[in-house]
């Protein structure tokens, strides 16, 4: 642990959200078991407040606090609730009063990061709120969710109420509600379904009750519904009561004041049907948001009409838990600010609208926004639209905005969110090619003598993984030739070469599951693990349809391209390999050597051949066999819910081919052979999946886990360097980066690997996309002397030994091309 200063006079102020709020006792432990201290909890909410926030947004805040931290006694002083608000609260916190029978209590609004960080300073370190909204007047609305919670008696676990929360489940989804979990950071499990705004709080408690009830009567033995202290022990209290409009439950999210800093975390059925549920601390919640985003966000769609697969990305956006327009309005005051407010809730829609606003705020910037299923999808772009292919710009994702705001110019005054004045630069419509969580691609037809100065094909594609709650995106300027539409593969009616005149194409949902790279040491003994190898190949999804002998097949890798036709022996064979109609299923292209290895460079031959004689001369000299792993679809019937047990059971029934088209064994021993085994056969590695683990499509997920015996990294080119001697004329090295933000951070070049007789290719591939500026940051003048700049689109992968400690990689040899991974994918591993 590092050494903290000891004074208690310790102060910084900072300036969050344009308020000032200092910081006092940073360095106060308010958790003396795990040493937690009060800049550690500071550090916790800024690190969760984009995924928290929806979740209090206009709700009506209780707060308990530990003045001297936990575990300090129970003296008065030492901890109390806090409902009405205090003199020294700062006048910019947002409050609403709430009259009582004798009394006026004013509630805070934790509704943005600044007064979550005042409620920490001090040392508010628990947040409890009811199940409904006010209304932007200050008129409690209706409850938008039904809470229950599940709290264990003495002589009850998690893995109890766990069960008690199943079977609630099934009940709440037979009333047409879909709940979904929270452990609550102390003993038990809370339950939240999404409502519909259209019952009171009575109502919605009498339902409640209802269903406790009924999960007593028929489970006495587990569970209790009434409020008797003496009847709880050996059994799950089912507490119904929470729901009336007087009551609060901890929010999500929420630090505890437990001895050790738990969290009322959101989770997933999965893990609630694994072995060893616990309870997260804050620790664990933090990794979690970064890495998976909110479980909990179609809580907060479902009520909007909206879905919970929007686009989004910053935790704030459509799709990542905004709760349709919640963070919008909790960013302003309709008295204060002449923005927009929306007449309504968002419902569906299917306009095609956009404006691009200008705005001078404390620094200029732009802000994009798309029509999207009721909302303007918004991003601000500090440095404006890209004017050059060659050069990515970087967006940052915000709130979903009123469609209201489309027309919206003024001035928004200081002190007030986004103070500046606003005026419209263009605005139009658009045509839109791709709508996924972490990449649009859309044409822009802006109006005559707009700032767009016509038509302009822009792609936003999420830079997941790079910080910032994956606020940050790219923005970058394509050609404005026509594309096909991406982001869905499919399984239908055309044939034949992709695009072919006058056939279509039925689209599926389906994008492939994905493993997150780790070791054995990453398998929870806790967890049911099964092992498969890991292939050396491309990533694809194979989809038929139709009836035999006629069936259709088509192949689609990871990033959606139709790839039937480079193929055509794996076309052939399908049919004849799958006894089901229709299928989708998951598996890898490999080409394998004399040896019987998967040879990567082998099938690199393969890529980019569009001439059918060409392709014809490569299928005979590198022929492929398609490696099928797991299966999503058969004849009409989605199986990504079903565990992968049964999915595996069906694969094994309906994949009956030993040619072209096979179903590799699972290895039946452990972590440690499998990998041995893998090592020993010349292979790339395994990946461990859990076996009751549902098919999460177009996700990467940890109940997938890739354990390699080397290591490789993707980088995008953004230049190369001549070559000397036998490589005159040709390319002597690439230069490779990382994207960050609107650059790439260079991470080193790599000059081996490559076979002379693809160096001339490789030449004419890298002329066809030259810039003329560099788009690195961090690259030595010693690399960068007689480098050739090229537009970063091209993505391949390396092998090497190790990262240097100035962040370069040592010893990189190349792999090949990774046509299969789109530059925003490209992460460090």
């Amino acid at each position: 642990m590092n050494e903290r200063p000891t004074s208690l006079d310790s102060r910084q102020v900072v300036s969050v959200g344009g308020h000032r709020i200092t910081l006092t006792h940073l360095d106060k432990v308010l958790y003396p078991e795990s040493g937690t201290t009060k800049a550690d909890v500071l550090g916790y909410y800024a690190v969760i407040a984009d995924v928290m926030i929806p979740h209090t947004a206009n709700r009506p805040a209780t707060r308990k606090r530990w003045v001297h931290g936990v575990g300090t006694g129970d003296e008065p002083g030492h901890v109390f609730f806090q409902k009405n608000l205090d003199q020294s609260t700062p006048s910019w916190v947002k409050r609403r009063p709430i009259q009582h029978s004798d009394h006026v209590n004013e509630y805070p609004l934790v509704n943005d990061l600044a007064t979550l960080t005042w409620l920490a300073q001090i040392s508010a370190l628990e947040i409890h709120v009811p199940q409904w909204q006010f209304d932007r007047g200050g008129t409690p609305r209706n409850p938008d969710r039904l809470v229950l919670d599940l709290d264990p008696g003495d002589g009850v676990t998690l893995d109890e109420c766990a069960e008690v929360a199943r079977l609630a489940r099934a009940i709440l989804r037979d009333m047409g509600l879909d709940p979904l979990p929270v452990t609550s950071g102390s003993k038990g499990i809370h339950l939240y379904a999404p409502l519909d705004l259209t019952h009171t709080s009575d109502q919605v408690s009498q339902v409640a009750h209802e269903l406790a009830r009924a999960l007593e009567a028929d489970h006495p033995d587990l569970i209790v519904s009434e409020m008797k202290k003496a009847l709880r022990p050996g059994r799950v209290f089912v507490d119904w009561s929470q729901n009336n409009a007087a009551k609060t439950t901890i929010t999500p999210y929420s630090l505890r004041g437990t001895l050790h800093p738990m969290v009322a975390m959101p989770r997933t059925w999965r893990e609630l049907a694994s072995p060893g549920l616990a309870q997260v601390d804050y620790k664990q919640a933090m990794h979690r948001v970064q890495r998976g985003g909110d479980p909990l966000a179609a809580l907060l769609e479902a009520h909007s009409g909206r879905g919970a697969t929007d686009a989004g990305g910053d935790g704030t956006g459509s799709g990542a838990g905004s709760g349709a327009l919640a963070v919008y309005l909790g960013k302003r005051d309709a008295s204060r600010t002449p923005e927009p407010m929306p007449s309504g809730a968002p419902g569906a829609s299917a306009g095609r609208s956009f404006v691009i606003q200008e705005h001078h705020a404390r620094n200029l910037h732009y802000d994009l926004r798309l029509e999207h299923d009721g909302v303007l999808a918004s991003w601000a772009l500090p440095r404006g639209v890209p004017t050059d292919p060659a050069t990515n710009r970087l967006a940052v994702r915000t709130e979903d905005h009123p469609l209201e705001y489309a027309t919206f110019e003024g001035e928004i005054p200081a002190g007030e969110y986004g103070a500046g004045t606003v005026s419209i630069w263009d605005q139009g419509s658009y045509e839109l090619e791709k709508w996924r969580e972490d990449e649009v691609i859309a044409v822009l037809q802006g109006e005559p003598g707009g700032g767009l100065g016509g038509t302009r094909r822009l792609a936003l594609i999420r830079t997941k993984g790079m910080g910032g709650a994956d606020r940050n995106w790219l923005v970058h300027l394509m050609k404005t030739k026509p594309a096909r539409p991406a982001g869905h593969v499919g399984t239908g009616s055309a044939a034949g070469a992709p695009g072919a005149p006058g056939r279509g194409v039925r689209r599926t949902p389906y994008g492939p599951m994905l493993a997150t790279l780790g070791s054995v040491a990453d398998l929870p003994e806790e967890d049911d693990w099964t092992y498969e190898m890991k292939w050396d190949g491309i990533r694809a999804l194979a989809c038929l349809s139709g009836e035999s002998p006629d069936r259709e097949v088509r192949l689609f890798t990871r990033n959606g391209n139709d790839v039937t036709h480079a193929y055509p022996e794996l076309v052939r064979a399908l049919p004849g390999a799958v006894s089901a109609d229709s299928a989708v299923l998951d598996g890898e292209i490999v080409a394998f050597d004399a040896g019987g290895r998967p040879n990567f460079g082998l099938l690199q031959t393969r890529f980019g051949l569009t001439d059918r004689r060409q392709i014809e001369a490569a299928e005979a000299s590198a022929p492929v066999r398609f490696l099928a792993f797991d299966v999503l679809e058969r004849d009409g019937e989605p199986l990504i819910d079903s565990a992968y047990t049964n999915r595996r059971r069906v694969l094994e029934e309906i994949v009956t081919g030993a040619g072209a088209v096979q179903v590799p064994p699972v290895f039946t021993g452990d972590s440690i052979q499998a990998v041995r085994a893998s090592s020993e056969l010349g292979l790339e590695g395994i990946v461990a999946k859990t076996r009751n683990g549902r098919y999460e499509a177009g996700r990467r997920s940890r109940a997938w886990i890739k354990i390699k015996h080397h290591r490789s990294q993707a980088a995008v080119i953004g230049g190369w360097r001549p070559g000397n001697g036998r490589r005159a004329g040709t390319v002597g090295s690439l230069l490779l980066g990382i994207p960050d933000g609107d650059a790439l951070t260079y991470i080193g070049r790599v000059g081996t690997g490559f076979r002379d007789a693809d160096l001339p290719a490789l030449r004419a591939r890298l002329d066809a996309i030259a810039a003329v500026d560099t788009p690195f940051t961090g690259i030595p003048a010693a690399d960068a002397r007689d480098a050739r700049w090229v537009s970063p689109v091209l993505v391949g992968e390396v092998e090497f030994a190790e990262w240097t400690g100035t962040g370069r990689l040592r010893h990189p040899v190349w792999r090949g091309w990774r046509p299969d991974k789109p530059p925003g994918e490209v992460v460090r591993v």
